[in-house]
């Protein structure tokens, strides 16, 4: 059975310091997921989640092992054996033609130095690539192009035949740590603390050779790279170690916004009330981003912020979402998010809005500790206008899912089948909505009855 967080109410505000972590009560009753099952098949970390399609997904990780499951029972559909070190990296590779679901594959990477293709529906291992200097550490389709990209020390582009089409010189020791595309028949790696553009040419009549140019380097950040996504055709957005968030523009590469962190808490009394990143040095790594239309949700050390696009700037924040760093972050309908974190936990959230009154008394403590608010005022006085529609929000804990023992380091939502999380634990747990699994079971059962000629039958 589900074991539920005992968390009762939360605390008053004067105990924030000593508990600053929010609780949810125990009987979590907006939190759908109240059932679990627990799956095993790796013997060591894993690390990887990668959906296949509406009802299948593969885990991968430290074992070298690559597992494809079903999420709607949790069966074991194939067990894949190729790599003989720890998988690095995993993607899916679309079909040509979308209709062509029978002839799924697969990408996967190993500190092995090699690539293995898979038919995920037979499990066979189609072609392997062994030729590489360093580990790829991420893998890139661009469907359009018909073409992959492997990132490690250097950048190939290889074709679905797996032949080497070109590459680039030896960017760096520590390695390509992610990849996109963006428009123009561009890629953008994150090496160390740089952004690097390349373009790829295609053969044109009279050349069959492909190339790869390097075209700018964009050097905004203070230290490294961690989290590179895009947020839609004309922006992406990355994150640092240090807590910088900048948002990009992907026609022309420039910064369109910028949010660094400051663990400086003393306020500026001449400056217009923020809020802030982090407060401590050693707690601001951007680990992870998601997004929607309006906003980027962002996974900084121990919390979780809400940077609104259109504003330019942070709107909500749970500063100690988790006691330890979170790893991943996503969206899920309805205004909830989802984030795991390396304590084992992984929590459920809503975006809430918050109309603030124009003059109502709110003690100060509460603006210090969503850092804003001036400091060395009465405790109870009225809240300095805002300008009109001015919109607060908060991120409400409504669930608690704890099941692993160690860190989760991903997961996986399906509309129709529950939450997916993997963990250095080995396991992987499939999280059910209990209400819709009652429902399917009483479905079954009436269909059954109804099949041995039981429905009807009188007493």
């Amino acid at each position: 059975m589900l074991r539920w967080l005992i968390g009762g109410a939360r605390e008053p505000q004067g105990l924030a310091e000593k508990s600053p972590l929010q609780t949810v009560g125990e009987e979590q009753t907006q939190n759908p997921y109240t059932e679990l099952l627990v799956l095993k098949a790796h013997h060591d970390i894993v690390r990887f989640l990668v959906r296949l399609d509406a009802y299948r997904f593969a885990s991968a990780g430290d074992d070298g092992i690559v597992v494809v499951w079903n999420a709607q029972t949790g069966e074991k559909l194939l067990e894949l054996h190729g790599h003989t070190k720890k998988i690095t990296a995993i993607t899916t590779l679309p079909s040509i033609e979308a209709c062509e679901e029978k002839n799924q594959l697969f990408l996967t990477a190993s500190a092995d130095r090699t690539v293995i293709v898979w038919d995920c529906n037979s499990g066979r291992q189609l072609q392997q690539v062994s030729c590489f200097q360093s580990t790829v550490k991420c893998l890139t389709v661009l469907q359009r192009l018909d073409v992959w990209l492997s990132g490690g020390n250097d950048l190939c582009v290889w074709n679905r035949n797996l032949d080497l089409l070109c590459k680039t010189s030896h960017l760096s020791d520590t390695g390509i740590s992610a990849l996109i595309e963006i428009p123009k028949n561009c890629v953008v790696a994150a090496v160390g603390r740089e952004l690097i553009i390349f373009r790829l040419v295609a053969p044109v009549e009279g050349s069959l050779e492909w190339e790869i140019i390097e075209v700018k380097r964009l050097l905004e950040h203070r230290d490294n790279i961690l989290s590179l996504v895009n947020i839609d055709d004309l922006s992406f957005v990355t994150g640092s170690h240090v807590g910088e968030l900048i948002i990009w523009d992907s026609l022309d590469w420039t910064m369109q916004a910028c949010e660094r962190n400051f663990w400086d808490p003393s306020p500026q009394l001449d400056t217009q009330p923020e809020i802030k990143l982090c407060q401590k040095p050693n707690d601001t790594a951007i680990h992870h981003f998601t997004w929607d239309e309006e906003n980027v949700f962002a996974a900084v050390g121990r919390g979780l912020y809400v940077y609104n696009l259109q504003t330019k700037r942070v709107i909500a924040c749970q500063k100690t979402a988790h006691d330890s760093s979170i790893l991943h972050v996503a969206k899920l309908p309805n205004r909830q998010l989802v984030s795991c974190s390396e304590d084992g936990s992984v929590r459920i959230w809503e975006l809430r809005e918050k109309q603030q009154l124009a003059a109502e008394p709110v003690p100060t403590g509460f603006f210090n500790m969503w850092g804003f608010g001036r400091v060395n005022k009465q405790a109870c006085q009225p809240v300095k206008k805002q300008p009109e529609n001015a919109i607060s929000c908060a991120l409400e804990l409504i669930g608690d899912l704890i099941g692993h023992s160690s860190s989760v380091e991903m997961f996986l939502y399906f509309e129709d089948h529950g939450l997916v999380t993997c963990s250095a634990d080995h396991l992987i747990i499939l999280w059910k909505n209990g209400e819709r699994e009652s429902g399917l079971r009483s479905l079954k059962l009436f269909q059954k009855l109804e099949e041995n000629g039981d429905l009807y039958r009188p007493v």
